[in-house]
């Protein structure tokens, strides 16, 4: 019994001499608590609206998740740290062991992490999205699927390709299906016999009776180069994108059948070889 009170005597003696002690820190807990539930709410909530932002950029579900965890863990780790701070924990420490632990793992998943920051680039910024033709790291397809580390393309003979992101982001990129309308580029070598007139007329009917072809902005029917062997004459139509390559096959094969029935002829590379006779035979 005498223990007993000698214990809690102790115990009052102790509290009396460190009351300011226990109250500062009984206050820094409970501001440390409030910052971090606070921060832990702030944080979700910075999660959810990239979440929302990048579903109205039609970003895959499934991305949009991987990046609003990424978000919302990157906010609590700040806030943990804030709170220990606040408590008196030096945070440094801390700090210096996630920085040599993330560089390590930057080191380990050098590749991976330089196709994931890719990925990130073009869901940001979307330079294509599903369903563009795109010309990249020297492929040509549609693309199928946008993921966090590669991009799948599907190629006009039905392949899919997968390439990492890095090697998109790291080259020029060409959008086929970025505008609504294209240009196609001609270039139709007639002879020098032949009526230069006659054949661009025939050229300006084939573009008028074409429907696809469109009034504005006008075709472009000129010459474009005096050829060693020919006279190239340049054909610069626009027709919606959807439209192109029909359009441009349709148009090879009218230029070849009527300017065969009018009797323009498209040379092809010729030499003209002069022999002259040896002395002795001379």
């Amino acid at each position: 019994m005498q223990q007993e009170v000698q214990v809690i005597t102790q115990s009052l003696t102790f509290l009396q001499k460190n009351q300011d002690l226990i109250i500062g820190f009984c206050l820094k807990l409970l501001v440390a608590i409030v910052i971090f539930y606070i921060g832990r709410w702030v944080a979700l909530g910075v999660s959810r609206l990239v979440g929302k932002a990048l579903l109205l950029r039609h970003v895959d579900r499934a991305v949009v998740s991987f990046l609003s965890s990424i978000v919302y863990a990157a906010g609590l780790i700040a806030v943990t740290l804030m709170a220990l701070s606040q408590l008196g924990i030096q945070t440094a420490s801390f700090l210096a062991i996630l920085g040599a632990a993330g560089l390590a793992v930057a080191l380990a998943l050098q590749g991976s992490l330089s196709n994931f920051a890719s990925g990130v680039l073009i869901i940001v910024f979307r330079p294509f999205k599903s369903g563009d033709l795109v010309e990249v790291a020297g492929i040509s397809g549609v693309v199928e699927r946008i993921d966090i580390f590669q991009t799948i393309f599907k190629t006009g003979d039905n392949k899919k390709i997968i390439v990492p992101n890095s090697q998109i982001t790291g080259g020029a990129i060409i959008n086929y299906s970025a505008e609504k309308r294209r240009r196609i580029d001609l270039t139709i070598s007639i002879s020098y016999d032949s009526d230069l007139r006659v054949a661009k007329q025939i050229l300006h009917d084939i573009l008028q009776a074409d429907s696809r072809v469109l009034k504005d902005p006008a075709a472009v029917i000129a010459v474009g180069a005096l050829a060693d062997s020919s006279v190239q004459l340049i054909v610069r139509p626009w027709v919606e994108a959807t439209d192109y390559w029909a359009v441009y096959w349709d148009s090879l094969e009218k230029i070849k059948l009527q300017f065969d029935a009018a009797g323009i002829e498209i040379p092809f590379p010729q030499m003209s070889l002069h022999m002259k006779p040896h002395k002795d035979e001379a």
